[in-house]
């Protein structure tokens, strides 16, 4: 049966290639893990159903590729996008290196109030480490984003990298929806003699769409 959902949220994944963004996507998404994963070509997609605060979310999450040939391609996935995931490899510095210039390009081609989670993917080769956890750590201080470590093989904070990120969107939104309920009720004072009884419960900030949870 199809499921109604409260809130569409698009989401998505980005970084240099091979740090990992296809496999964290299927492994969110269908619980799987790829040895043969292939470099994702243009832009890739799936879904996941979450609930959170007793809202039905369905998060739409697109994989972009990193190599450098198809960014005038995908650049243009950003619009629309409330969260995103900016990936790097710790066992390839040059991958942390790149983070920089991968954020610029959130913050020219993204909403302003866009939710970044820096994720250091791969953390269970850690004989391999060219990246220490407190360098992600404190980009992330610096650059005020959230910060987690993953493992898509071993499944490793993979859940709540994605939550972190769903929840945040969420938090957002739910805060503008009483911003907006607020201002509704000031601009809809009662005229001298009235009363107002009951205002809608619901106010979205975002489009609620029927039927998207299918």
């Amino acid at each position: 049966m199809d499921e109604d959902c409260d809130y569409l949220f698009k989401l998505v994944l980005i970084g240099d290639s091979a740090v990992g963004k296809s496999n964290l996507l299927s492994r969110f998404a269908l619980n799987e893990f790829r040895l043969d994963s292939k470099p994702t070509i243009g832009v890739e997609f799936a879904y996941r159903n979450v609930v959170i605060a007793d809202k039905r979310i369905k998060a739409q999450i697109w994989d972009t590729a990193g190599q450098e040939r198809y960014r005038a391609i995908t650049s243009s996935y950003y619009r629309g996008a409330l969260g995103t995931l900016l990936i790097y490899d710790v066992t390839r510095r040059g991958t942390f290196e790149n983070v920089g210039r991968w954020l610029e390009e959130v913050r020219s081609h993204g909403d302003s109030d866009m939710v970044v989670v820096l994720v250091g993917n791969k953390s269970d080769l850690e004989h391999a480490r060219e990246v220490q956890m407190k360098e992600g750590q404190n980009f992330a201080e610096r650059e005020g984003l959230h910060f987690i470590e993953t493992s898509a093989l071993q499944k490793t904070n993979v859940e709540d990298a994605f939550m972190t990120m769903i929840t945040q969107i969420h938090n957002l939104t739910t805060r503008r929806t009483l911003e907006a309920k607020e201002g509704e009720v000031a601009h809809l004072g009662p005229k001298s003699g009235q009363t107002i009884l009951n205002i809608d419960n619901e106010v979205y900030a975002t489009t609620k769409r029927e039927n998207c949870c299918s």
